[in-house]
């Protein structure tokens, strides 16, 4: 039996073919997203007037040949910004997939989920909060099963910024319940550690 998670957790545990399901809900990323996502959905109204007036431009034949070859380039660059902006707008409004790991009798089937847009980013603007802000924006879902002896690679990690429990699949290292507090990480890593008897990591 699956322990119930901390006292004002909003970690879910539920059954599904007597197999049971630990849900980690993912931020909702804010009401700003929204309103972002308005704003988008806006400009792209005009996104589409610029688009028909240069390609009809363009189509008509009547410009010159180095104007032309300026209006060619400019609809490239007009077209890259609009599907841009449209996959944004579905960032904007697509709702959170929450991570799940799925407690299978000899492995972990883990769903990293996909996050909503977030729109916290600040003022930072070093490298490595773009590339952050970057990630976030096109998140990768992750979907494998871990079987039992790559279990034995799950870590509670103690770092700078707080804990991060991680576990070796498939040559990549996976960050698990990234988006939960730290206690509720430890309840996770006391209930993976329990049910699978896993050994206790070396020193």
């Amino acid at each position: 039996m699956t322990p119930a998670p901390p006292t004002g957790s909003r970690i879910i545990v539920k059954t599904m073919d007597a197999d049971p399901i630990i849900v980690v809900p993912s931020p909702s990323g804010g009401i700003m997203r929204y309103g972002i996502g308005l704003f988008v959905l806006a400009w792209l109204g005009g996104w589409v007037f610029g688009f028909g007036g240069a390609a009809s431009q363009l189509a008509a034949g009547n410009t010159p040949g180095t104007a032309k070859g300026f209006l060619a380039f400019w609809l490239v660059a007009w077209t890259v910004g609009g599907v841009f902006a449209v996959y944004y707008a579905y960032r904007a409004f697509r709702p959170p997939v929450p991570e799940t790991l799925t407690l299978k009798r000899g492995s972990v089937l883990y769903d990293s989920g996909i996050p909503a847009l977030q729109m916290n980013y600040g003022y930072n603007y070093s490298y490595a909060n773009q590339r952050e802000a970057w990630r976030a924006m096109f998140p990768k879902r992750t979907i494998v099963e871990i079987d039992r002896r790559q279990l034995e690679t799950l870590r509670l990690r103690e770092t700078d910024t707080g804990n991060r429990l991680t576990v070796d699949a498939n040559a990549a290292r996976l960050d698990l319940a990234a988006t939960a507090s730290e206690i509720e990480r430890e309840w996770l890593y006391k209930t993976l550690a329990s049910r699978y008897s896993l050994p206790a990591p070396s020193a």
